[in-house]
């Protein structure tokens, strides 16, 4: 009994630590000097997939072909504050170039004497433009993004709902855009026109930027959940990891879309479809030298564009919050998925309660995250107190039935179907049950996975310090945590043989096992650490009287005894 349980506790462990050792890091190259933006291709020629055929509305050409780009034109910005955000916009193109969170910190390092790069979470590429139109008709393209916009306003406080309205004239057409903004959300309407289109309308290119700019410590380990999401209407979202993406060259995701979303570990950039009748056509990525620009892909959208001219999507630019993320609709919460896939189904509601009941203990208790690990891994064994009482007792007394199940093995072992019924005649004699010790212990596992999830993928618990680790959600920086559980963990072994005959495999696994954990310990997040001690250590008072009643119990027949 206790050689397999020791072994499916090291299966287990071997699940959760494989991605540790599976996705190693690799030094950051360093980035190009600003300006040296990678181009997808020129914009006449792009071609956008539309469900499964490569259709591309021709309406009448109304526009000449594209100039070169104009980088000399010039340039003024909006700024758009809020008490959650500042955006701001560029006079050229319209474009969104800067996205500032107010409420949350900036943790990435710059190169070294620089200190760090922004106070708050900057989400924007330094040579990004978000929402970039380039407006395609027939055969001939109109980059609206090199177009100088007049802005209605050149610096906006968002009280209420607040609107910004970038007008232009070019090649005779008259362009707007307008974004509207809520002073308590992420959300940004957009809607715009542009006139002299025919009656065939025409197709929207839509830039989204090449990725989130780095906002963490662990740039490694943040470039790792670089991804694109897509959800088609009626399937579960799709995330591509950008490392995935073949190195450039140019990928077509076939639509339509109810929205697609540029990720990193804590925070999201997301565009969605106005409606059904409005589905975003396309997504084309292109991922672009990782010797150059690291862990970067850009991404364009193609919208249909009917003959009047008007057009419009949502997007979402702020942190994984998962109220935020759910209140989008549309299943958007899933762009922060809780497990592996093919994992992902038994784990998420484990991780999604103890997220709950984390934010629940912390705001509504005002207990710091770090007290909420304590006291979780300190009340989850109270709570299964009983079952591992039960489990361990059930334990001794199949211990107690070994010499009888050895007689029995002994006397049937040519007559394997009698074997089996005396074995259940004799567990059901002295009202045994031999499962019943083995699955409340490894109930602690599942729960274990789950927070480890929790505290991978919760941005509430980011940058959180508690005693002298400065962040949860990242190893501890001293050592001292996992060293602390991997002696509880050796601790609660010990007592665990305590009155069993001796084993040289289960002597073996008491050492290797808490040697193990700590050495993994190493490489987990701090708050995964701390609350795996504080669960070990409340588990040591039922250990230790468990094995003094096993002690007890040698030579006394304890077998029989109904409860």
């Amino acid at each position: 009994m206790d050689r397999r349980f020791l072994a499916a506790i090291g299966l287990m462990m071997l699940v959760v630590l494989a991605p540790t050792f599976l996705f190693k890091r690799r030094p950051t190259p360093s980035l190009p000097a600003a300006g040296a933006v990678p181009t997808i291709g020129a914009p006449d020629t792009a071609t956008v997939t539309s469900g499964t055929a490569t259709a591309v509305p021709s309406p009448a050409p109304t526009a000449a072909a594209p100039a070169p780009r104009q980088t000399s034109l010039p340039e003024d910005t909006v700024s758009v504050r809020s008490g959650l955000y500042e955006y701001v916009f560029s006079t050229r193109g319209a474009r969104l170039i800067g996205a500032r969170l107010l409420r949350y910190r900036s943790m990435a390092v710059a190169p070294a004497g620089q200190g760090f790069t922004e106070p708050e979470a900057e989400l924007v590429q330094p040579e990004d433009g978000l929402f970039a139109l380039t407006l395609v008709a027939g055969g001939d393209s109109l980059p609206l993004g090199n177009v100088s916009f007049t802005p209605s306003a050149t610096d906006l406080r968002v009280e209420g709902r607040t609107t910004l309205t970038f007008t232009a004239t070019v090649e005779g057409a008259a362009a707007e855009v307008t974004y509207a903004f809520r002073p308590d959300d992420y959300r940004i309407d957009v809607a715009g026109r542009v006139t002299g289109l025919g009656p065939t309308g025409g197709l929207l290119l839509v830039g989204m930027g090449s990725g989130i700019r780095n906002t963490e410590a662990d740039s490694t380990l943040n470039y790792r959940d670089y991804a694109l999401v897509v959800r088609r209407p009626g399937r579960d979202p799709q995330a591509i990891p950008f490392r995935k993406f073949d190195v450039d060259s140019t990928r077509t995701e076939a639509g339509p879309f109810d929205w697609a979303a540029l990720k990193s570990k804590y925070f999201v950039i997301g565009a969605f479809a106005a409606d059904s009748a409005a589905s975003w056509a396309a997504a084309e990525v292109r991922r672009t030298d990782p010797a150059k620009l690291p862990h970067r892909a850009r991404l364009r959208l193609s919208l249909p564009v009917a003959s009047s001219g008007a057009f419009g999507w949502s997007v979402y630019a702020g942190p994984m919050e998962y109220p935020r993320l759910g209140a989008m609709g549309r299943e958007f919460n899933d762009v922060n998925p809780y497990g592996w896939p093919g994992f992902r189904t038994v784990m998420r509601p484990f991780a999604l309660g103890f997220r709950w009941l984390f934010v629940q203990m912390h705001e509504r208790l005002g207990l710091a995250y770090g007290v909420v690990l304590l006291l979780t891994g300190v009340l989850l064994r109270l709570i299964l107190w009983p079952l591992n009482q039960k489990a361990m007792r059930s334990a001794m007394e199949m211990q107690a039935l070994q010499p009888k199940l050895q007689a029995l093995q002994a006397r049937y072992k040519e007559e394997p179907q009698k074997l089996q019924q005396e074995m259940f005649a004799l567990y059901k004699e002295h009202n045994v049950n031999p499962m019943s010790g083995c699955w409340p212990m490894l109930l602690p596992m599942p729960i274990l996975l789950a927070i480890f999830f929790v505290l991978n993928s919760t941005i509430e618990v980011r940058g959180v310090s508690f005693l002298w680790f400065p962040d949860l959600a990242r190893p501890d920086p001293l050592y001292i945590i996992p060293v602390v559980s991997g002696l509880a963990m050796f601790a609660l072994s010990k007592l665990g043989q305590r009155g069993l005959p001796p084993n040289p495999q289960a002597k073996l696994m008491v050492f290797m096992m808490p040697a193990m954990m700590t050495l993994f310990g190493f490489n987990f997040a701090s708050g995964l650490n701390l609350y795996w001690a504080a669960s070990n250590i409340a588990s040591l008072p039922q250990q230790y009287l468990i094995g003094r009643e096993r002690m007890r119990r040698q030579g006394a027949p304890v077998v029989g005894t109904k409860r």
